[in-house]
């Protein structure tokens, strides 16, 4: 299952779009649907799951008195994310794209996504040029969410007047700063605008 599509200034959740390994499908029917599949939302994890055993997993030595469980494993979570670079290249197309990195979290997962993209672009009869641009926000004081956010880096949000823009972000927590961030970008104007986020 993977989002269908990206609307505007609608978020997409890294899902699941296949799980490789066997083993994790047959620990996955057997914690009871633990983790239940829904198209458009990625993967649900209900609160009372554990997650999938230790002993699935290959990790460092210095984790081994910190980690219980593994929740979502690397691979699944590069697959949705490939997926997910299929679905921007369909709804966006041949189309420019002005990517803007919500940093610092959002870092990784937004290069995984860029590269994605680049490789698909690169495989197919679709050219999609992109500028990835990284921005930080900053909407906490003294661990308190607050309506106002600060804003800083991309240099010149201006040049977001007319284009494709797509926001990676690693977690949206309440929602209150990528609502804050898209009133923000919609006032230069772009033609559409798309948010990507892992969690």
């Amino acid at each position: 299952a993977a989002a269908a599509s990206l609307s505007s200034s609608q978020a997409v959740s890294v899902g699941v779009c296949g799980i490789p390994d066997r083993a994790l499908k047959s620990n996955m029917a057997d914690s009871d649907a633990a983790a239940t599949l829904k198209k458009d939302t990625g993967i649900v994890i209900k609160d009372d799951w554990s997650g999938y055993s230790l002993d699935l997993f290959a990790y460092p030595e210095h984790y081994f008195e910190d980690l219980k469980s593994v929740y979502i494993p690397h691979g699944v979570i590069m697959d949705r994310t490939e997926r997910l670079a299929r679905n921007i290249m369909d709804d966006i197309g041949d189309h420019d794209i002005v990517v803007l990195c919500v940093l610092k979290g959002g870092y990784k997962f937004c290069a995984d996504l860029v590269e994605f993209i680049k490789v698909l672009s690169r495989n197919s009869n679709k050219s999609l040029l992109m500028r990835v641009d990284f921005i930080r926000l900053k909407s906490y004081c003294n661990d308190q969410s607050t309506q106002d956010i600060q804003i800083t880096g991309g240099e010149d949000l201006s040049l977001l007047s007319g284009k494709n823009v797509l926001i990676v972000e690693a977690i949206v927590d309440t929602g209150k700063t990528m609502q804050a961030l898209l009133k923000h970008v919609e006032g230069f104007k772009p033609k559409m605008v798309k948010v990507a986020r892992l969690v």
